[in-house]
């Protein structure tokens, strides 16, 4: 078993069970790409085994704290069995749920979804790629499904020294290989392209956010809704099913503008109450703006502004430039549901950004919640990194 020795004063986040080990904490050692090493102190004491990445800033991941731990095939058995529990546990109203969350599930860089009869994994660390055909043989025997769907196109990858890789890992004949999918979340029905759509094919973290998105334009009866980079309308949808009169989508990609409007259709809902609008969100904000609109709520949930702490200062500009016309354009009384999914943007960060843009609008706001991601995408007390979704729902004073 190869070694990695860690400086003097390092050891004190593996300690902590934090599973990240940067290069610079390292003093010596090394391994081939995923494999399993021993990761010890100056003084020679355990301290977890974790697999080795030499091309990434982050060049071990923990895989365990226990020093009799082996990192076999049962280890991973173990680990899948462990993340599908936890998820049994959860009253989650949907047939599309995330049943590995990475490190939050002790399996660093593993992202599995499941969408109905359809898994879609992204294997994201050297890690999990040098244990990939286990850990897809274990998936299926674990769910009892033959589909699986590989999506790990993410850029993260090529900071671990790995290409991109798409296409079906199990199950390519099974309903002729077809990607298109159709879910069900809470009431409503919602289609996905495993192949095409963001991330695993749709954002499942954001299910019970459009839920309460629904329940609050019912409670306070918002007329008029504008759902900003809005993808392919989930939060229109919830909109629509709280009784919204007239809802515009903005995004600037038209394939997801389509699939919104056909989600309109989907759910039963009168289309002439849906407008698409295929635009840069910031310059439809400031044109709304001059044309004094009003809007009764309103729906920010942009990109990663800031994948890194090092992208926060620029990313924070750009997130209080959209709030501070967003809460310009919201009639008195009216909602704000404004969202970072950014993991260089901290809570607390975000709260100071969204209140200097209240300064800057001239408005006050009352913070009637704040929320993230749902729990079956789990953060833990170990890994504050997790927390990368972040949001508050806000009433105009």
């Amino acid at each position: 078993m190869k070694k990695i020795v860690i400086r003097a004063g390092k050891e004190r986040s593996l300690q902590r069970r934090h599973p990240w080990v940067f290069e610079s904490s390292i003093a010596r050692g090394g391994a081939d790409a995923g494999e399993t090493v021993r990761v010890e102190s100056i003084e020679g004491g355990f301290l977890c085994w974790g697999a080795f990445s030499p091309r990434s800033n982050i060049r071990v991941r923990a895989w365990s704290f226990e020093e009799a731990q082996r990192i076999d095939a049962s280890f991973f058995e173990q680990r899948l069995a462990r993340a599908l529990a936890m998820r049994a546990r959860l009253p989650i109203a949907s047939d599309a749920l995330r049943l590995v969350h990475g490190e939050a599930d002790g399996l660093p860089g593993l992202i599995v979804d499941r969408y109905g009869d359809t898994l879609v994994a992204q294997f994201l660390s050297a890690g999990v790629e040098r244990w990939k055909a286990v850990i897809v043989d274990q998936l299926l025997a674990a769910t009892g499904l033959q589909r699986l769907y590989e999506r790990s196109d993410a850029q993260v990858r090529e900071l671990e020294g790995l290409p991109q890789q798409t296409g079906w890992l199990r199950g390519a004949d099974v309903h002729n290989g077809q990607t298109e999918l159709t879910i069900a979340e809470h009431a409503w029905r919602l289609s996905l392209d495993v192949a095409e759509g963001h991330k695993t094919g749709y954002y499942l973290d954001q299910r019970d956010n459009r839920k309460k998105f629904a329940d609050s334009v019912r409670q306070y009866g918002c007329k008029t809704v504008l759902n900003c980079f809005s993808y392919t309308g989930g939060f229109s949808v919830a909109a629509l099913a709280g009784g919204a009169e007239e809802v515009i989508s903005v995004d600037s990609s038209a394939p997801a503008l389509a699939r919104a409007d056909a989600h309109v259709r989907l759910n039963g809902f009168d289309a002439a109450r849906h407008r698409s609008l295929d635009a840069d969100v910031n310059a439809t904000l400031r044109n709304f703006l001059k044309e004094g609109r009003q809007f009764d709520a309103i729906v920010l949930d942009p990109p990663k502004f800031a994948p890194t702490v090092a992208h926060a200062e620029r990313a924070a500009r750009a997130y209080k430039d959209i709030n501070r016309l967003g809460l310009k354009l919201l009639a008195p009384g009216g909602l704000l549901f404004t969202f970072s999914c950014s993991g260089g943007i901290s809570p607390d960060l975000f709260h100071k950004i969204v209140a200097g843009a209240g300064m800057d609008a001239q408005v006050d706001a009352y913070i009637l919640d704040r929320v993230g991601a749902t729990p079956d995408h789990p953060q833990t007390i170990n890994f504050p990194e997790g927390e990368y979704l972040k949001g508050l729902l806000l009433l105009k004073a």
